[in-house]
């Protein structure tokens, strides 16, 4: 699944476009790279977010086929440090 769908799906960021551009900014990092929208999530990838004034960690955990449930996208990512 692409990093922008991942971050919309998992509900980390809300919208994909927003997604999208925050990639495109350089302001998401994949292990430590920066990587663009398309890059492919996959399990066990550390994702950092540096959207506006925060920083956000997560660990991917799984990556759905599809559309994920709201009370199922907390499982999706476990986050190792937020600011």
């Amino acid at each position: 699944m692409r990093l922008d769908k991942f971050l919309k799906v998992s509900r980390l960021i809300k919208r994909r476009t927003v997604a999208k551009e925050v990639a495109e900014h350089e302001r998401i990092l994949v292990n430590g790279q920066v990587k663009k929208p398309a890059y492919t999530v996959k399990v066990g990838d550390i994702i950092e977010i540096h959207y506006y004034n925060h920083l956000y960690k997560a660990k991917v955990l799984a990556v759905p086929e599809g559309n994920v449930k709201k009370d199922d996208a907390e499982t999706l990512y476990e986050i190792i440090e937020g600011s």
